[in-house]
């Protein structure tokens, strides 16, 4: 036995114990390797649950296995299915012979809500087959996926972009929040790879005289335009197509730029260029924001963000999870004297610079 201050003991204890006897450490059980090695079994369920709408119907409305099956539309024995899963998973409770709805499932699988999640169960489920070659990614260093990050005409935006605007939604918020955008007055932004223009739609409806830009690939712009319409703001958020490597964002034009989710696709040169830039477009004061994935700098941090590196091996080039080190170590190349980290009730983390 060993005592932490003095060391290891030398010799056997000579009189009688003084605390409870501890025994031998439990044996390990495989619950925690089966979890993971059935995590397809789970993401298909709760991907094939969130396509058929189970947890819509029954948000409110406790309800039995036949009546969910008619109201989605499935099979009855699919239903059964589906539902078993969701309530082994801890989606779905069960009493009486009626299913209900978890608090979770009810904040995040439920449609229609700025916090649904569902449509990126289905965006995973459909990417399945990127996930299977990850062996061969491993080995060679290169992507995986059939059309990676990088490539303008890629289809996989017009599922991805919308289904991942619930991850950023509290993130626009807190960050309006700390920045204090609702009292800025007349701002301006730009957004860079803003996607579905979720910065955005927050910024503006908490602020009615600022205006928002975004620059992204027609086809993600697109997308943007009817998301930021949803919230009224579209009068005030104009779009600009472009590569955001090789655009120019003008000079002392912008009180804010934001770079969210875009830096863990790009290699370290790449991501020193753009920040040179955003300091360059930034009035004098102004902010640079960034929201990503970020690791301490030690490499561990949130259990998603650590996952996440894999993403960026089977679905980019150069792409990674970077530390913390990393960005203060960019942007300072690029001009910024100031760096706050901010970490996030989410796998995200917020950095400011300016």
């Amino acid at each position: 036995m060993n005592n932490p201050a003095t060391g290891p003991a030398t010799g056997p204890a000579t009189g009688p114990a003084t605390g409870p006897a501890t025994g031998p450490a439990p044996s390990p059980t495989p619950d925690k390797v089966m979890q993971l090695i059935t995590g397809g079994w789970a993401c298909s369920i709760l991907g094939a649950a969130a396509r058929h709408g189970l947890f819509t119907v029954l948000e409110g409305k406790p309800d039995t296995v036949e009546s969910v099956a008619k109201k989605t539309g499935i099979s009855l024995r699919g239903a059964q299915a589906l539902l078993d899963g969701l309530t082994g998973l801890g989606l779905l409770s069960l009493s009486g012979g009626r299913y209900q709805n978890s608090p979770e499932a009810s904040v995040f699988l439920v449609k229609g809500k700025n916090s649904y999640l569902g449509a990126m169960a289905e965006v995973m489920l459909e990417d399945f087959g990127t996930w299977q070659k990850l062996p061969e990614a491993a080995k060679t260093g290169m992507p995986s996926a059939a059309n990676t990050a990088d490539m303008e005409d890629n289809p996989f935006w017009h599922q991805l972009v919308p289904a991942i605007a619930a991850l950023s939604y509290p993130i626009a918020q807190m960050s309006a929040e700390r920045l204090g955008i609702a009292k800025a007055g007349a701002v301006s932004w730009l957004d860079v790879g803003g996607g579905s223009g979720v910065f955005s739609a927050v910024w503006l409806g908490v602020n009615k005289q600022a205006k928002g830009v975004q620059l992204d690939w027609p086809n993600v712009n697109k997308i943007s335009r009817g998301f930021v319409g949803n919230f009224g703001v579209a009068d005030r958020f104009q779009t600009i197509d472009g590569d955001f490597h090789t655009t120019d964002f003008g000079s002392a034009k912008y009180d804010f730029v934001i770079y969210s989710h875009i830096a863990h696709s790009e290699p370290p040169v790449e991501n020193i260029a753009v920040f040179r830039k955003f300091r360059k477009a930034l009035k004098p004061g102004g902010t640079l924001v960034i929201n990503d994935f970020i690791l301490n700098d030690d490499r561990t941090g949130h259990p998603f963000a650590m996952l996440f590196t894999s993403q960026m091996l089977v679905a980019t080039k150069e792409g990674s999870t970077y530390r913390q080190a990393d960005y203060r170590a960019w942007l300072a190349e690029a001009g910024f004297k100031s760096v706050e980290i901010v970490p996030t009730p989410t796998p995200s983390t917020l950095v400011f610079a300016k």
